[in-house]
Formats: C-alpha cells, structure tokens, sequence
C-alpha cells in the first residue's frame, strides 16, 4: 500500500521522475543524432548514386548542411570524441591489424607515424609563423593537431576495392600510431604554447618516451592478462563485453599513470586481436567478437563524421581563410617531404622485396586525411589562450579541405594510377571461394542426414541435388577465373597457404587451451607458415 501511494503521484505528474529536464532534452538530441546518422549511412548503400561516396564523407556532407540551415543536433566537446569515440575507434583498428603484415612493413609505419609527424610539425610552425604572421603559440598547437592522419574512409575505400595489402597496412599502421604520437606531441607543445614552459630537446624527448613507454606497458600488461583470462571460459558474451571493457579501461588507466591512453589502446587491441583471440577464444567467438567491433565502429563513425560537420563555423572560417590556405599548401609540401623522403629511406633499408613503389606513395600522400583526432585536440585548446578560436578555424578548415577534397578524389586517383590492378577480380574470387566453402559444408551436412535418415529422403535428395547444382556453378565460375588470369592462379595459391596457417594455428591454440603447449608455444609459432610464403614467392 505505500508503496501505490508512493507511485501514484508520479503516474499523476510524471515530470517529477526527471528532476533535470537537460536530461530529457540530450536523450531527444542524442536520439535524433542516432536515426540522422544510421539513416543516411544506410542510404548511401541502398541508392547507387550514392554508392561511390565513402559514408563518412557522405554523413560530413549532410552535417555540414545541418550547419549551413544553422541546425546543431549536439554540442561536440573534446572530451566526447577524446574518451567516449577514440577508444573503440583505435581498439577496432588494432584488433583488425594483422601483427605479421605489421611487422613486415614496421619500417615504413614506424618511420611515417614518429619522423613524418615531426616533419609535419616543425613545417607548419616555420610557415604559419614564416607566410601567414601567426603566433608560435598557434603555429605550434595548429601544426601538432593537424600531425594526426585519420584515413578512415580511405582506407574503408581500400577494402572496398581490393587495394593490395602492403598500402592498406602501411596506411592503417601510420595512422594508428601516427594519431598516439601527435596526441603525445599536442600535450608536449602545449605548456610550450600557454607560456608555462621553455622548450628543451632532451626534456621533450624524455617526456615522450616515459608517454609512449607507460602508454605500452599498460596495454600490453592488460592485453596479455585478457588473453590469459579468456582461456579459463567461453562465454561469447562475456568475453565480447570485456573488449568493449578493455578499450575504455586500459584509456583511462593509462592517461591516469601519466602515459598515452592512445598507444595503449593500439597495444591492448593488436595483442587481443593477434594473440589474445588466438589462445582464448574459439573461431565461433573471435568471429562473433569481430563482428561486434565492425558494427561498433560503423556506429562510430558515423555519429563522429555527422557531427563534425554539424559543427562547422563558417563565420570563422572566412574570417581565417588566408591561413587555412598557406596551411593547406604547407600540410601538402609536408606531407610530399615525408611521404616521399622517408619512403626512399624506408625502401633503402628493406630492400627491393619490400619497397613502397612510386605509386603507392603517391597514394600515401594524397590519402593522409585529418579527421577527429585532429578537431578534438584543436577543441581541447584552454579558453585562456587568446587564439583559441584562430587554432580552431584553421584546423578545421584544413580538416574539411582534406576530407572533402582529397578524399572524394581518391578513388579516381587509385583508378588513374592503375593500383587497382586485378583487386576487382581478388575481391570476386574471395567471395567464390568463401560460397563454394559454405556449399561444401551444407553437403555434408545433408550427407549425414541422410546416412542418419534423420528427414524424408526424398526431401533430403531434392536439397542436395540444388546445393550440388550451385557448387558445380560456383567451382566453374572459379576454375574460369583460374584459367584466365595468372594472378588469380598466384592468389590462390596464397590463400590456400594462409588457410592451412589458419589451420596450424587453431590447432596450437587447443592445446594452449588444453594446458599442454606453454614454453614450446613460440618455437612453434615462429615457424608456421607466413614465413615461408616471402620464400615461396
């Protein structure tokens, strides 16, 4: 009875459940961000016209019209994107970044993610400051900020089309850790910036590598404890929830023990990623939990990409136009210098079997896109800071230019340099063999049940004779392929050879799983098959 009396009044009133109306008014705006986003995300592949257009460059596009009508779904702040969208961002990133196609190409990413974002800075403080009569106050904070690449809809264009793997893991890995590196880099210049600290090489360096040492310690402390962890279960769910738990987590610890959330981050999702799915997880959980991190960061990126241009100002961006130009044509100059130079010295130090062609970085170039990282970090300027403002406008001006214009063009530019060679007929041949696959495996089962004489007969029969129809139509098709072009032949070859990896590895992580490999795990992995293929080639 006190009970009824206790509710009644707010079934009478029910305002009175929500003590903060802001509470009611975000959830209406977070909502209405939600169904403008994943709608116009899934137009863009429903209607062919639309189908050519990344989807994130399609939502910024929409956005930045909600900003011409002067329409803002919600207030973007630093913090949002830094904490609550970067985390799952890089986590989604690294678990899906092969750590062998890394390491083979580790000089290159290495070289792009550390010295090209010290290019890039130290070129648009001498010309901000050189041609455009900015403070190195701004100077310095413009040029960390814009150091971050974020190729998202490039590279999601790369998968799209087949674009061969050495560009997409180069690409993938420099922004990777080419985005902790300019964070770390935007916090050392900062206090530079406000006037509270003197600029000091062997300090700034120290400061960077206790940032980046803490910042990998962390991750791979909770990356390799997962990995252990998810041995001792196997419960989909749970271990799916402690990813998600992972990303945020090892963020948060990180950057409060005074190292870089960001390069912990990468380091926790390639260990689970690589090796924590391996040992812990069964193919049906890994393929479960991949699945969740491809629809998280589509939900992502999609608020992300919406938003931003919602918070587009154009009033600031005229009155900075001059400097965003001589930003622009410096952020390009720079980029060339380090595409091209480190490209050159990378090529020099691997050698002809693992250089970057000419073309490949002229797709680097083109394709090094500023995106979020770089609009939160310009949002994160104190207020304190007179040019606060200026910083922002350029930055974002630079970001729109670079998103808009490079990234809409990057697609015929694959196509007028021929990178895409026979990745079209790769991509076709993948998804045969995966149907032929799937065919195989509904044959025996249909097999079985009729051994078993589990269903009718005739029934079963029927289903057969249609499954085998399709599988002698899906292996013509293949064979056809096979026949008329060498590369498939090649390709085949190598993806036969990384099927029996697969198969090698599955079969060592049983027994992990089982207690019986421990000491004897790393002999045995290091001679499985991906080292063979480069002698196979």
């Amino acid at each position: 009875m006190d009970f009824l009396l206790t509710v009644e009044p707010l079934l009478e009133d029910p305002s009175l459940v929500l003590e903060d109306p802001a509470i009611e008014e975000h959830l209406r705006q977070f909502c209405l961000v939600l169904s403008v986003s994943l709608g116009v995300a899934t137009l863009s592949r429903v209607f062919s016209l639309l189908r050519n257009i990344p989807y994130t460059l399609l939502l910024l596009l929409v956005g930045l019209g909600l900003a011409v009508l002067d329409v803002r779904l919600i207030n973007l702040s630093p913090q949002l994107i830094l904490f609550i969208f970067l985390p799952p961002l890089l986590f989604e990133a690294a678990w899906n970044l092969n750590w062998k196609s890394l390491k083979q190409y580790a000089v290159p990413v290495v070289l792009y993610a550390v010295v090209g974002v010290v290019i890039c800075v130290a070129s648009l403080v001498w010309g901000l400051q050189t041609f455009a009569g900015a403070s190195l106050a701004t100077a310095l904070l413009v040029g960390a900020s814009l150091s971050a690449t974020d190729p998202v809809s490039v590279v999601a264009l790369f998968r799209e089309l087949g674009v061969e793997k050495k560009l997409t893991t180069v690409m993938e890995g420099e922004s990777l850790f080419n985005d902790g590196v300019a964070v770390v880099a935007f916090n050392l210049v900062l206090g530079i910036a406000l006037g509270l600290e003197q600029f000091d090489v062997s300090v700034t360096i120290a400061r960077f590598l206790v940032f980046v040492g803490v910042g990998i310690s962390i991750g791979g402390l909770i990356g390799f404890g997962l990995s252990f962890l998810t041995q001792r279960f196997d419960i989909p769910l749970v271990e799916q929830s402690l990813t998600l738990v992972s990303a945020y987590g090892t963020y948060l610890v990180a950057e409060e023990l005074g190292g870089s959330g960001v390069i912990a981050v990468v380091t926790t999702g390639l260990i689970l990623g690589n090796f924590g799915s391996r040992i812990g997880m069964n193919p049906r959980t890994r393929l479960v939990v991949s699945e969740f991190w491809e629809f998280v960061s589509f939900f992502i990126n999609s608020i992300v990409f919406l938003l931003i241009g919602d918070q587009a100002n154009f009033y600031g961006l005229v009155d900075e136009l001059d400097k965003i130009a001589i930003a622009i044509l410096i952020m390009i100059v720079a980029r060339a210098i380090s595409v091209y130079g480190l490209g050159y010295l990378s090529n020099a130090i691997t050698g002809p079997n693992m250089d970057l062609p000419m073309r490949g970085q002229t797709i680097l170039w083109w394709g090094g896109l500023r995106g979020s990282v770089s609009v939160a970090l310009a949002l994160s300027v104190p207020a304190m800071l007179s040019d606060r403002q200026e910083i922002i406008s350029i930055v974002f001006g630079v970001m729109l230019f670079t998103l808009l214009v490079q990234g809409l063009t990057t697609k015929p530019l694959l196509e007028y340099l021929g990178l895409l060679g026979d990745q079209p007929l790769r991509v076709e041949y993948s998804q045969m063999t995966a149907h032929r696959v799937a065919l195989t495996r509904v044959m025996q089962r249909l097999e079985d049940m009729k051994v078993n004489e589990e269903f009718d007969p005739e029934f079963v029969g029927y289903q057969m004779a249609l499954v085998q129809g399709q599988l002698e139509e899906v292996k013509e098709k293949m064979a056809r392929l096979e026949q008329q072009n060498e590369t498939i032949r090649e390709y085949a070859s190598e993806q036969l050879r990384e099927e029996l990896l697969a198969i090698e590895s599955d079969t060592y992580a049983e027994f992990i799983r089982a207690g019986q490999l421990k000491d004897t795990l790393t002999p045995l992995l290091e001679g499985v098959l991906p080292d063979r293929i480069g002698e196979a080639h």
